[in-house]
């Protein structure tokens, strides 16, 4: 099962490729200047003015995302379409999937994902399968795969523009074959078809053989450049040419790319352009499919665009837990009635309850009435013997919650499953949720070593840290552990509301373990308002301290600065308005554990990761998965969302990375990463710092900037990074095919010297061969390769997406790691071909009084595949379309006795796609739609989808054929910068060096 993987030159290689990156790095990162707008694209194109994936993906979403706004709630106000933190960090998922084509050893020197060496019949293949994976996860609600997909879509479609000659044949128009093979090819050239001419300068005007340019559609041929030496290039072909490319030096040299606008990189950098102008239009086009085929709504669900915060409830159903029952359902209660009335999605609902040895099934809605309805129906039942399988059904939470979520788990048992804890922290830190637990039993409780939890014999103690491991989970995740009563659940349980409101920001987040004083600060800035702490533990002293030195004894007065309410094992403290901006302070002492967390309200706010320097066929950074490396150089990358063009004064400078206790381990100066002619408002604000050595201890993120008003802006995120010196990189996320077996592979990274490994994988689906542990030796410095086997039942539901967590961890020390992949399940037949529509007949009466007169189309409309017809809608067009299906014997295009039809159906513009799925037609049974509109609109669109989602775009027009040409997209802008002389001539040199 697993090989033994010896590489010591990669290390030796890498460090000194890295050193030198991020030398030439810093020296651009002077004020004056700033860094290229995408280092973790596929090329580091040395050009400011060139458009990257990340770039072209990130506008095509945003642009699709406010236009489905506008026409989905009627405005696009500013305030009314501030897209927020979850919204991005979605964004940031298709981008990391479009980038890890680029990094991923399984595809970043596979021809068929980037449209090079002419494999252009494969790569249209696999263009189409991401189109129906991505709609099959979409269809099952599995978002976290439809984004991956997407992204993997994205770059190869977008490479197809810069890779291919479209552009030098003169194409203005995308290529609509690539996702619709009813619509005209082009053939590719065969093999043995020269390409190209010798190109002698870094410049290749011309070289493209006449064929290759010819705008004459009957002698058009296609080719993509050949890239390096796999797989070799023949005599006369087309190199993609560049300072990367080593095939570029064979005959005929030169190359074709247009990646960049930098000719060290890309031959036709002139026509850069070009064709990220139609890489733009592609993109934009699959995002509107997308849109009309599964609906605004759930286009909207997927980018988590105005979404409330999930809520997410993990209870213990055991016969004690009735009083925690009640307070859990009061809650949901009072988040839903108030959710009611505000704009936007209420968000979702999750519920997972669990006993021992049952868990779940797990509830999972949109709907409010049917959760609560899930929530009236849970009752407190049974008992037994304490433990509980608390963490898998945390882990049932995590796989089925969105990222970021707020998880509540309400129990009064320590886990019987602590087996699971690695999985549940991995999949926590993946997700960046946060776990808090209500824990009504008192650690000093005794319990029956038979029969019920209340029985009164036969008593023995329990270890007091039996609920260690919460708190571990709570602590990393930037969650709280509560040790309250039956008495006062209710009143704890508002913590709740307090964490699922929306924009909620963290301004605090410490633990201690010491009784002694301590002083904890945080600021409160303009763009902030409901301020509240949250204590847990037993405080014996607490005096809040205002900007201007005013002080309030929180514990034994009433004053003008705060309100405070006291529970058993937590304290609620209100900042009171009008609350002064500045740096406030808390000065408590408590008897043991206590932790502080203040969290307002405020759009303001960050995402982040690390990256490291790749330097493989695509040099750039790469996101690190799982825990950063302790003790090595990183760059972190940061996103600042939520501002408004009212913000454009605000700044950031830096961050610091915290201990636990809230000590400053160290400071990670800023530069922005983004185009100062950025002028979007609602672009996320890129920035980016070099770490010299990620601190050994574990660490949280904080964010220091100043708002408009030059006061000091704090953003915390309270997860805990946990720097290690083993790494877990996923190689493959192959696609589970119900009846057969899949392999993950992976590579496990030793840092640190000679020692023993243990790995243990987990599915929530149970599919995997085994799961572990299995032991293994990893010579310092080195890697190891390894595989996971999976085999899925022939009884998997298509579009179900498996969440496969490793954990890997020394045995002699506290280094461990995880990695998270999600699998989608796939048909082996997957149907990829959209429906099709002929006309019959066209009938013109034209003049040019054009209100005076009509025209008429007939078509048959029936689906090509093996899924059946679904729905249609009349997209654009000011006509009437009428549909019903031909009777048996009937031909297209004659008329129907009415005593025929069995359906009938008419369909203007704006109307809501019609279900025909319902229709009773075969998989090859037509419908007859015919057409009529006035003269003075010429032209109307029809959408035909099949069951599986695939999408027809049937073109009526009352005159000539439609030609390939004729299709137009809206232009996605652009973004360029004007590149500093100086800084690009030190640039050059130093790359240069770097490849030399």
């Amino acid at each position: 099962m697993m090989s033994q993987g010896i590489k010591k030159r990669f290390w030796k290689d890498n460090e000194r490729i890295v050193h030198r990156f991020m030398f030439a790095s810093l020296l651009l990162a002077s004020p004056c200047t700033c860094f290229l707008p995408n280092f973790w694209s596929r090329v580091l194109t040395l050009s400011w003015d060139s458009y990257t994936h990340q770039y072209i993906t990130e506008q095509a979403i945003l642009n699709v995302t406010l236009d489905t706004l506008q026409q989905h709630q009627g405005h696009r106000a500013e305030e009314e379409t501030r897209l927020g933190r979850s919204f991005w960090r979605a964004v940031g998922e298709v981008v990391h999937s479009n980038a890890e084509m680029d990094f991923l050893s399984s595809t970043r020197s596979d021809p068929v994902y980037h449209f090079d060496s002419e494999r252009v019949d494969s790569a249209v293949t696999m263009l189409r399968r991401f189109w129906a994976q991505t709609l099959l996860s979409v269809r099952a609600n599995e978002y976290q795969s439809a984004l991956h997909s997407l992204g993997q879509l994205f770059h190869s479609l977008q490479d197809f523009y810069s890779h291919s000659n479209w552009v030098e044949m003169g194409q203005r128009s995308i290529y609509l074959h690539l996702l619709h093979p009813e619509e005209p090819a082009v053939p590719v050239a065969e093999g043995d078809t020269p390409t190209c001419m010798e190109c002698f300068s870094a410049t290749c005007r011309d070289n493209l053989l006449p064929r290759l340019t010819s705008r004459q559609r009957d002698v058009q041929l296609l080719t993509t450049g050949y890239f390096s030496a796999f797989p070799p290039k023949p005599e006369g072909k087309c190199s993609h040419g560049g300072m990367l490319d080593s095939s570029r030096s064979m005959g005929a040299k030169g190359g074709i790319n247009k990646d960049s606008t930098s000719p060290l990189f890309s031959p036709h950098h002139f026509l850069h352009v070009e064709a990220a102008k139609l890489a733009s239009d592609a993109t934009l086009t699959v995002l509107r499919d997308l849109r009309n085929t599964v609906g605004h709504k759930t286009f909207l669900r997927l980018f988590s665009v105005k979404q409330a915060p999930a809520l997410v409830f993990v209870i213990d159903t055991t016969g004690s837990m009735f009083e925690e029952i009640t307070a859990a359902r009061l809650r949901a209660h009072a988040i839903i009635r108030n959710r009611a009335d505000l704009p936007g999605q209420p968000g979702s609902f999750l519920l997972v309850p669990f006993h021992d040895p049952q868990v779940g099934p797990v509830y999972e809605t949109d709907d409010p009435d049917q959760f609560m309805e899930h929530m009236e129906n849970l009752m407190a039942l049974g008992g037994g013997d304490e433990p509980e399988m608390c963490l898998t059904a945390i882990q049932l939470a995590l796989t089925h919650s969105p990222p970021m979520s707020e998880i509540f788990v309400f129990t009064d048992a320590s886990p019987k499953d602590a087996h699971m804890f690695d999985v549940v922290k991995g999949l926590t830190l993946a997700k960046q949720s946060k776990v808090t637990f209500l824990l009504t039993e008192d650690p000093n409780y005794t319990i029956a070593r038979k029969g019920s939890r209340r029985r009164k014999r036969s008593r023995q103690p329990l270890p007091p840290d039996r609920f260690s491991l919460y708190s571990a989970l709570s602590s990393l995740s930037g969650g709280l552990t509560i040790f309250t009563s039956n008495s006062d659940i209710h009143s704890v349980s508002s913590i709740v509301e307090d964490n699922t409101a929306a924009a909620k920001v963290t301004l605090l987040h410490v633990e201690r373990d010491q009784e002694q004083m301590s002083l904890h600060s945080f600021r409160v800035d303009s763009t902030v308002n409901d301020v509240t702490v949250h204590i847990t533990g037993s405080l014996s002293h607490c005096i809040l301290i205002d900007p201007s030195g005013q002080t309030q004894s929180l514990l034994s007065e009433q004053g003008s600065l705060a309100s405070l309410e006291h529970f058993n094992g937590l304290y609620r403290v209100r900042l009171l308005p009008p609350i002064q901006p500045g740096q406030w302070h808390l000065h408590a002492q408590a008897d043991g554990h206590v932790a502080f967390n203040v969290i307002a309200d405020s759009s303001v706010d960050f995402l982040y990761y690390f990256a490291t320097v790749t330097n493989e066929t695509h040099p750039g950074l790469a996101r690190v998965e799982g825990s950063p490396v302790a003790g090595v150089p990183t760059f972190l990358v940061l996103a600042v969302t939520g501002l408004s063009p009212h913000d454009e004064e605000v700044s950031f400078s830096h961050v610091t990375l915290l201990g636990a206790e809230g000590e400053s381990l160290k400071k990670v100066l800023l530069n922005s990463s983004s185009s100062p002619s950025v002028s979007s408002s609602y672009t996320a604000v890129d920035l980016i710092g070099w770490v010299d050595s990620v601190p050994r201890a574990p660490f949280c993120v904080r964010l220091t900037g100043r708002d408009g008003r030059g006061n000091k802006l704090e953003r915390v995120a309270t997860e805990m990074v946990q720097p290690t010196r083993v790494q877990i990189q996923v190689l493959s996320t192959p696609p589970l095919v119900p009846g057969h077996s899949s392999t993950v592979d992976l590579n496990i990274l030793n840092h640190g010297p000679d020692r023993l490994f243990t790995l243990t994988a987990e599915d929530d689906a149970g599919y995997l061969h085994t799961k572990g542990p299995h032991r293994f030796h990893v010579e310092a410095h080195n890697l190891f390769h390894s595989q996971v086997g999976l085999h899925t039942p022939a009884s998997a539901q298509a579009g179900a997406t498996v969440t496969l967590t490793l954990s890997v961890y020394a045995l002699d020390s506290a280094d461990t790691n995880y990695a998270v992949a999600y699998l989608t399940v796939v048909p082996p037949d997957l149907d990829t071909s959209p429906p099709s529509c002929s006309t019959t007949r066209l009938q013109s009466s034209c003049s040019p009084a054009c209100n005076e007169s009509t025209w008429n189309v007939s078509l048959a409309v029936w689906d090509r595949g093996r899924s059946g017809l679904a729905a249609l809608q009349l997209h654009k067009g000011q006509g009437t379309l009428t549909l019903l299906p031909l009777p048996v014997g009937d031909k297209p295009g004659e008329t129907h006795p009415e005593q025929h039809v069995r359906h009938k159906a008419t369909l203007v513009e704006r109307d809501p796609p019609l279900n025909v799925s319902g229709w009773g037609l075969g998989s090859s049974e037509p419908l007859w739609v015919s057409y009529t509109s006035s003269c003075c609109s010429a032209q109307a669109e029809l959408l035909v989808w099949d069951t599986v989602g695939n999408l027809k775009r049937c073109h009526l027009a009352s005159g000539q054929q439609r030609q390939l040409s004729d299709t137009r997209t809206e232009n996605s802008g652009g973004r360029h910068v004007m590149p500093n002389g100086f800084s690009f001539l030190v640039l050059i040199l130093l790359c240069c060096q770097l490849l030399s």
